[in-house]
């Protein structure tokens, strides 16, 4: 059963991975060029959100792999090792990485939504600061309730 559904999940993070890949291929230069289109007078916008869609891609994409290593070790039976620490390690700093990214280019959506005269958008868009930061926090209990495992593990090896 165990593995079944470690496998499921890997089936999702795979897609996951596949539909944020097609989306930075297919959208994020279509959304670039949109706004020179769109709104002329943000066409110097153009290459700050591609190159921000671009920057937010690559923390996503080590957290997803990190995702599936963490996946590889449960499968493994060693998910209460030092090797799942340092995943979700790198999972909590992907999350902030994303967060902090996603949170600097509020002033290029700030303009967006000022130039459409939607003012919502901004709203919205601090959700994509926020869902990456709401993953880090639990990244970080996780990591921290595995290093309280380990150290029980090891205190419990200690008095055998």
């Amino acid at each position: 059963m165990k593995q079944a559904s470690t496998l499921f999940l890997k089936v999702v993070l795979i897609i996951l991975g596949g539909l944020v890949m097609a989306f930075c291929i297919f959208a994020i230069p279509m959304m670039s060029r949109g706004v020179g289109i769109e709104w002329p007078q943000l066409t110097h916008l153009k290459y700050p959100i591609l190159i921000g869609g671009y920057l937010t891609a690559l923390p996503f994409f080590v957290a997803l792999y990190q995702a599936f290593k963490l996946l590889t070790y449960i499968d493994r039976s060693i998910a209460f090792s030092d090797v799942s620490v340092r995943a979700l390690r790198s999972i909590k700093y992907c999350g902030i990485t994303m967060s902090i990214l996603y949170a600097a280019s509020t002033p290029i959506v700030f303009q967006i939504a000022e130039a459409d005269d939607a003012p919502g958008a901004v709203l919205f868009w601090m959700l994509f600061a926020l869902a990456p930061a709401i993953v880090a926090v639990f990244a970080a209990v996780l990591q921290k309730l595995v290093e309280n495992a380990i150290d029980i593990k090891s205190e419990n090896d200690l008095t055998v």
